[in-house]
């Protein structure tokens, strides 16, 4: 996944963009997940919300390439 994205002359890596839209997404999904009280059944919440984040980046690579 190379290549940038040009936003106003201001030149993003897609590695950034895919990353901001995987922690916006994981942002959500940790609020429904708590509300749902799906955190009682977890034995460690960072480590449960870092290994979230890894799995939504990697969807997100997983989208926009080719």
């Amino acid at each position: 996944m190379t290549g940038e994205y040009n936003i106003d002359g201001v030149f993003l890596s897609s590695v950034l963009v895919s990353a901001v839209v995987a922690l916006v997404a994981a942002f959500v999904l940790r609020r429904v997940l708590s509300w749902a009280g799906a955190y009682r059944f977890v034995w460690h919440p960072a480590l449960f919300d870092t290994a979230l984040f890894v799995i939504l980046w990697a969807a997100a690579v997983a989208l926009v390439r080719p």
